[in-house]
């Protein structure tokens, strides 16, 4: 008796094709896609911040430094 009350039950749960299921699955998709993108953007900014140091212009104007001392 339990079995035949429960067999309509699992044939429910083994359909892939559920409007919530396929709802669930683009936007785990979509989740995916937008986490590559962001660690691709990440990486392309990390390699263009690793720009040289830069130099003072007026370093030989000023003269020796005085740590403060005047």
């Amino acid at each position: 008796m339990l079995a035949i009350l429960s067999g309509p039950v699992f044939a429910q749960q083994s359909r892939d094709d559920d409007p919530i299921m396929i709802q669930e699955r683009e936007k785990k998709q979509q989740a995916e896609a937008l986490d590559k993108q962001y660690k691709r953007t990440l990486d392309q900014t990390r390699k263009e911040g690793d720009a040289p140091v830069r130099s003072d212009p007026w370093a030989n104007m000023r003269g020796p430094k005085n740590d403060g001392k005047r």
